[in-house]
C-alpha cells in the first residue's frame, strides 16, 4: 500500500532539508529519503563543513598567519597535525549532522533511510538496507541528491595516492609533496590548506587565471599571494596525465614532468542521478547527469522538481538552501518565497579568503557601463596590521555618473564575513557615499570599505581634472 505525502524529497543535503522544512512548516506532510546513514549531504559529510574545519585547524596548529608577526609557530610533526585535522573535522561533522537530524525531527518530517527510485504516477520506491521496500506517493517530488567529484577519463583514481575532493578527507599519513589539479574553489582551498601546513604544493590549471568567475584583479592577487606562500602556481599548464611507474606517481604535462607523493583532482562535479530512474520518469539531464530545470526549479516532468548541486553548476550551500525553499513554495502554492536572491554572495574559503557579490570589472565593461573602482588595502588597515593579516583589499565597482554600487570584492582573512556589508548596500541600491557617511568602529577590518570609497572619490576627481 502506498504511503501518502504532500511532498517527498530525495536527499537530505542543504536543498532537501530546507525544502522539506519549508513545506512542513506550512502544514504539509513531508518525507525525506536519504541513502547515507546521516543527513546533511556533501556539505556536512565530505564537502564544505569538513573542508572549512580543516582550514581553521590548519591555521591553528601551524600558526601560519602569525609566523611573520611573532616569528614563532607551533612545531608539530605532520603525523600529529593530520591526526588533529581528522579529529577536529570528525567532531564538527558529528555536531552538524546531529543539528540537521534535529531540525528534521523538529518539523515532524519523516526521515527514511534507503535508496530511492522514481516510479510511475508520482511514486517513489525506497529500497532499505534490510532488503525491504516502501512505496511513497506524493503530489510533488523534489530531487536533491547532490553531486560527486567528476573523474576525468584516463586518470587512475583506483590508485590510493590519486585523490578527489572526497577521498582527500581520508588521508591518515603525512606526506610532503602534492600536486593539485584545478584552479576552482575546491582546488584553491585545498592547495592553500596544504601550503599552510608546510607541504610543497603545485597548483595546476588550464585557464589563464585562478577562480575565473572572480574579478580579474582579485584572481591575479590570489595567485600572487599563493606564490608568496611558496606555492608553485602554474596557469595554462595544459592537460595533465597520470600514471604510476617504478619511481612512483608520474604527472606528465606538455612541458614538464612532476613526481609528487599525492595528486588531488578538483575538476568539477557530476550529478548523483544514475539510480533514480529519471529517463523513465521523463526527467531530462545534461551530459554530466545534472537535472535540467526551469526558473521555478521544475524539471521536464510535471510535479517533479530539483534543487542544489544536482542541477549544476555546483552551488554554495546557502544558494542550494534557497533553491530548495523556492521550489517547495512554488510546487505547493506557499505564498512565501518566490525567487532566489539575485545578489547572492560567493565565498572561497582559501587562505586568505576570497568573496564577491555583484558585478566584476569585466562584467561591467562587457555590459557597456561607464564604471570606476575604489580600493581599500588591508596593508593600511589598523586592525589588519595588529593581527598581522594584511594581505588583500576591499574593492568597490560602481557607476561613474551616479556612484551607484555595482559590485564588491574582498580578498582577506575575513572576506566571507565582510562581503555581507557590500551585499546589503547593493540590495538597497546604495552608492559608495554610504561608506563615506557611515561611522565604522576603529580598529576594524570593515573600515576598509570607507577607505575604498575615499579612493574611489579621489579617482573620480583625478579623472575630472584631466
Amino acid at each position: 500500500m502506498d504511503e501518502e505525502f504532500r511532498l517527498v524529497v530525495i536527499g537530505a543535503g542543504p536543498a532537501g532539508e530546507k525544502a522539506a522544512a519549508q513545506a512542513a512548516y506550512f502544514g504539509h506532510r513531508t518525507a525525506i529519503v536519504e541513502r547515507a546513514s546521516q543527513p546533511g549531504g556533501t556539505t556536512a559529510l565530505n564537502g564544505g563543513v569538513p573542508t572549512k574545519t580543516l582550514r581553521e585547524t590548519a591555521l591553528y596548529v601551524s600558526g601560519f598567519q602569525r609566523r611573520a608577526v611573532y616569528g614563532v609557530g607551533m612545531e608539530l610533526d605532520l603525523q600529529t597535525e593530520i591526526g588533529l585535522l581528522r579529529a577536529r573535522a570528525g567532531q564538527v561533522v558529528e555536531t552538524m549532522t546531529a543539528a540537521v537530524a534535529q531540525n528534521i525531527a523538529r518539523h515532524g518530517i519523516e526521515l527514511i533511510h534507503g535508496t530511492a527510485r522514481l516510479a510511475p504516477d508520482h511514486r517513489v520506491i525506497v529500497a532499505g538496507a534490510d532488503g525491504k521496500t516502501r512505496t511513497l506517493h506524493a503530489e510533488t517530488i523534489l530531487i536533491a541528491t547532490g553531486s560527486r567529484p567528476f573523474h576525468p577519463p584516463g586518470i587512475p583514481f583506483e590508485d590510493p595516492d590519486v585523490l578527489d575532493s572526497e577521498t582527500v578527507l581520508d588521508l591518515d599519513r603525512p606526506f610532503q609533496d602534492i600536486v593539485v589539479v584545478g584552479g576552482g574553489p575546491i582546488g584553491v582551498e585545498y592547495a592553500s590548506i596544504f601550503a599552510a601546513l608546510g607541504m610543497r604544493v603545485t597548483l595546476l590549471d588550464n585557464a589563464p587565471r585562478l577562480l575565473p568567475f572572480m574579478d580579474g584583479e582579485v584572481s591575479d592577487l590570489v595567485a600572487s599571494t599563493f606564490r608568496g606562500m611558496g606555492m608553485d602556481v602554474r596557469l595554462e599548464a595544459g592537460r595533465a596525465t597520470v600514471e604510476r611507474d617504478g619511481e612512483g606517481l608520474r604527472v606528465q604535462l606538455p612541458a614538464d614532468t612532476l613526481r609528487p607523493e599525492k595528486i588531488l583532482f578538483a575538476a568539477g562535479r557530476s550529478g548523483n542521478t544514475e539510480e533514480l530512474g529519471l529517463p523513465e520518469a521523463g526527467v531530462h539531464t545534461d551530459e554530466r547527469g545534472r537535472v535540467i530545470v526551469d526558473p521555478h526549479f521544475q524539471t521536464t516532468a510535471p510535479g517533479i522538481y530539483a534543487a542544489g548541486d544536482v542541477i549544476g553548476p555546483p552551488a554554495l550551500a546557502s544558494v542550494s538552501m534557497e533553491q530548495g525553499r523556492v521550489a517547495a513554495c512554488h510546487a505547493l502554492g506557499i505564498p512565501f518565497k518566490e525567487t532566489v536572491d539575485p545578489l547572492a554572495p560567493f565565498g572561497v574559503y582559501s587562505i586568505p579568503e576570497v568573496a564577491m557579490v555583484g558585478m566584476t570589472e569585466q562584467s561591467a565593461a562587457a555590459a557597456g557601463i561607464d564604471y570606476e573602482v575604489g580600493r581599500g588595502w588591508f596593508a593600511n588597515n589598523t586592525r589588519a596590521t595588529i593581527s598581522g593579516a594584511t594581505e588583500g583589499f576591499v574593492k568597490l565597482v560602481f557607476r561613474r555618473d551616479d556612484r551607484r554600487l555595482l559590485g564588491v570584492h574582498v580578498l582577506g582573512t575575513s572576506a566571507g564575513e565582510l562581503i555581507h556589508l557590500g551585499q546589503a548596500v547593493l540590495h538597497f541600491g546604495g552608492t559608495i557615499d554610504y561608506f563615506i557617511h557611515t561611522t565604522f568602529n576603529v580598529p576594524t577590518e570593515s573600515e576598509a570599505f570607507k577607505y575604498a570609497a575615499y579612493d574611489a572619490l579621489q579617482r573620480l576627481q583625478a579623472a575630472a581634472t584631466k
